[in-house]
């Protein structure tokens, strides 16, 4: 027996990817469904059809963006041999993706809802929930780092997680803003130089980074 109904003309897959890119860019409150039946080339129906309702898009949206642009954090935290290197890569690589003119500026997770009304609290605490989570994995990773011997004896590991986490938002808010990438660069530098300090380990002659 034949499917009832017409078929889906679209590319789900593509639709959801400029979705993606279009809340990424206006943030979920200032995304019209205009914007995005325009950007994903369907009509309403077809939107609510395929994905339910605006919100349920946008966290399909944000589940691609992890996977995808959004994973350097992820990916260094796990590839990385040591706790350095990879707070080194996910600096490194996040600041690569802020800064790509290729794709809306700075990090979908840290700008896409930021500032939600009362009725969309939801969406707020989704992505607040997600860059706890980035803080939590930054400390699952010292800490392991601290029981192989990497890091000595006393290192504050949240404290650390919580520095480097605030370095990589803050790093998305500058790239939003239009700062220079020479001068996102340089910050990345500097957070690096600290972690001498961060992790009570005397300080190393040679270059730090980039450049």
């Amino acid at each position: 027996m034949a499917e009832r109904g017409r078929p889906r003309t679209f590319d789900r897959a593509m639709a959801l990817r400029r979705a993606m890119e279009v809340f990424w860019e206006f943030g979920y409150e200032g995304t019209k469904l205009t914007d995005l039946t325009d950007a994903m080339g369907i009509n309403a129906t077809s939107l609510y059809g395929a994905f339910g309702s605006k919100e349920q898009l946008f966290q399909e949206a944000v589940e691609l963006y992890g996977s995808t642009v959004g994973s350097a954090t992820e990916r260094a935290l796990r590839e990385a041999p040591t706790a350095r290197d990879a707070v080194e890569a996910v600096l490194w690589g996040n600041i690569d993706a802020f800064a790509d003119p290729e794709t809306p500026s700075g990090c979908m997770i840290v700008l896409a809802a930021t500032n939600c009304s009362t009725r969309n609290r939801s969406v707020g605490e989704s992505l607040a929930q997600r860059r706890r989570d980035t803080v939590t994995a930054l400390e699952e990773r010292l800490r392991r780092a601290a029981g192989e011997g990497e890091l000595p004896t006393g290192t504050d590991v949240v404290a650390v997680a919580a520095f480097y986490a605030t370095v990589l938002h803050g790093l998305s808010v500058e790239a939003r803003d239009g700062v220079d990438p020479a001068n996102l660069e340089s910050a990345v530098r500097s957070a690096l130089a600290a972690w001498p300090l961060l992790v009570q380990e005397p300080a190393k002659s040679g270059r730090t980074g980039r450049g």
